[in-house]
């Protein structure tokens, strides 16, 4: 059972609830639980997906330990900005699109 950490941003207050009522509230937007199980995250989880496929607003991130996954880091990501995450030599890194730059330089 391994820690999980979630991080909403600029969602409705039911997450703050929601999430509250499962985990400790570190910090605004910022969830931890020390000893959750896989099932029991994946069902928060699916709480989560449900409300922002029909709530459409903010982001929200889910890590987790996770020993098998690339970095040890089990990671879910909902909303903007689009996080591209790739493993590059055992190590999770964020991809970025480089920003388009026109004009003289």
């Amino acid at each position: 059972m391994p820690l999980t950490v979630v991080i909403t941003r600029d969602v409705e207050a039911r997450y703050r609830g929601f999430l509250g009522s499962a985990m400790l509230e570190l910090a605004p937007g910022v969830y931890a639980q020390p000893r959750m199980s896989a099932g029991v995250r994946g069902r928060i989880w699916t709480v989560l997906e449900e409300w922002h496929g029909r709530l459409r607003g903010g982001s929200i991130v889910m890590c987790w330990a996770e020993t098998a996954s690339a970095g040890g880091l089990g990671l879910a990501t909902l909303g903007e900005p689009p996080k591209n995450v790739v493993a590059h030599d055992a190590v999770l890194l964020v991809r970025r699109a480089l920003p388009n730059r026109s004009g003289p330089r």
